[in-house]
């Protein structure tokens, strides 16, 4: 993880310390296994999708003008699948394959089995290479007919 994005988390965690839990669903051996929460809820219990996508995703998605805010009156928001918690995956898709990352490698880091998948998926998203190929042509022939040779 790069450091600028791997300060956010240590931040978190230097504000608010894991909070041990023993969930009752989860059990080796017919043991309670105790986990580490590192995002807790207000009470220091687990988080419930459901209340942080109401409660605090969409509200921020408001507040930074990406869907308009609720209107006075109504329970919810609007709903639409594209800004739901997935469009983050999506995000960290586009950005690497922006960079240039190859499709093989982009696979691997959203743990799909094929990357042929990732490439259906994201192939949209992937910036053209026309550019990228004519410069690079072009830097061979400016080498091959530089002047004085």
């Amino acid at each position: 993880m790069p450091e600028p994005v791997a300060d956010a988390p240590r931040a978190h965690l230097a504000k608010f310390p894991p909070v041990d839990i023993t969930p009752p669903w989860i059990s080796q051996r017919g043991q309670h296994v105790t986990k580490q929460l590192i995002f807790t809820a207000p009470l220091g219990n687990r988080v419930w999708r459901s209340m942080f996508h109401t409660d605090q995703w969409k509200p921020a998605l408001a507040a930074a003008g990406v869907i308009p805010e609720r209107e006075k009156g109504q329970q919810s928001y609007a709903s639409a699948r594209e800004h739901g918690m997935h469009a983050l995956r999506h995000l960290y898709a586009s950005v690497l394959l922006n960079a240039g990352e190859n499709v093989k490698a982009l696979a691997e880091y959203l743990g799909h089995s094929d990357p042929g998948l990732t490439l259906r998926v994201y192939a949209h998203l992937m910036p053209s290479s026309r550019e990228r190929t004519r410069k690079a042509v072009a830097a061979v022939f400016e080498g091959a007919y530089a002047p004085g040779r």
